[in-house]
């Protein structure tokens, strides 16, 4: 029998800073085991600490530059940094195919920074499906920050608004970005607006376009956060002080206007409903190929029965077999 690891004992050396610790809880909750509601319930205790900052944008903005730039930011102040860097994966091994650890090998010798490639494996918005829980063992293992940087497919990319307290868009200029983020997609998940390669023709104009669509966007009642627009040039390092100041006044603010505790509800009430969304999905699935979903399609096709009512039935079975 394959060896069954003590989940106590791992989330004890993982809270006490082991890399290797943090990397099995990391995968457990990647390969989706039973063990993972097990481990759910002894994080709890010891989450809701870390500043969750989500990284977006369009490929070839500079996203992987700009959080190892961040990183090596972050651990100036003194504070440790997990990052999960969310790569597309591949057709034939289901792994990330980027491999973002090889980008950020210079910090891959910092006990206090730990980096994890994970792999989409089919799932939409830009992230992994297990990267709630993921994000989860890097809080409970004591990062003060977590940075969520995603796979970089476009305007889509807006699952990572429920995962993160704070969102940094980044743009480049000369790449139709600033007329992107005048559209409603991109312009409403930002807090923060990085635009990098700031030392390229074009810069000046981007940063305008953005900040044209922002006088011409947000509307509302109460206090409004205004999203800074900040210059970064990430390969040379320039400006990514600036970038860390907005998005740690970005959390001053929003504790600030009790916003904070808003927005981790926000994020619990997310995983909440993907965990019963995919239980739904399981038990579905279990009675997919089922001969009773054969009979109901053919009620359907031969138009005894509409497509509301079979799928009422479909579920009535899926919940009788799920027990």
């Amino acid at each position: 029998m394959p060896h069954v690891p003590d989940l106590t004992d791992l989330v004890d050396r993982a809270r006490e800073g082991s890399p290797r610790a943090v990397a099995q809880l990391v995968s457990m909750v990647e390969d989706g085991g039973p063990q993972v509601r097990d481990l759910a319930a002894a994080l709890a205790p010891h989450v809701g600490h870390a500043l969750v900052v989500g990284l977006t944008g369009s490929p070839g903005v500079g996203k992987s530059t700009t959080t190892s730039a961040l990183v090596a930011e972050i651990r100036r102040s003194g504070r440790r940094v997990g990052v999960l860097a969310v790569d597309p994966s591949s057709p034939f091994s289901g792994g990330a195919l980027l491999g973002d650890r090889v980008r950020m090998s210079e910090h891959a010798t910092d006990p206090g920074v730990f980096i994890r490639s994970m792999a989409t494996r089919g799932h939409l918005g830009g992230l992994s499906a297990a990267a709630p829980q993921a994000l989860r063992v890097l809080d409970a293992a004591g990062c003060d920050v977590v940075l969520v940087e995603t796979v970089g497919v476009g305007q889509s990319e807006v699952e990572v608004v429920a995962l993160a307290d704070t969102t940094v868009v980044l743009l480049a200029p000369g790449m139709g970005d600033g007329i992107q983020a005048t559209k409603a997609g991109i312009l409403e998940i930002a807090d923060v607006f990085c635009v990098n390669k700031a030392d390229r023709d074009g810069a000046d104009t981007t940063v305008r376009e953005i900040e044209n669509a922002m006088a011409m966007g947000r509307r509302g009642t109460g206090p409004q956060w205004r999203a800074p627009v900040v210059r970064t040039v990430a390969s040379a390092g320039r400006g990514i002080d600036d970038l860390l100041a907005a998005v740690d006044a970005h959390r001053a603010w929003m504790d600030a206007h009790g916003r904070g505790d808003e927005g981790r509800r926000r994020r619990a009430r997310a995983e909440i409903e993907a965990i019963a969304l995919a239980d739904l999905r399981a038990q579905l699935r279990a009675v997919s190929g089922s001969a009773a979903l054969d009979a109901l399609a053919g009620e359907v096709a031969g138009g005894g029965l509409d497509p509301f009512a079979a799928a009422d039935r479909l579920r009535a079975a899926a919940e009788v077999d799920g027990g």
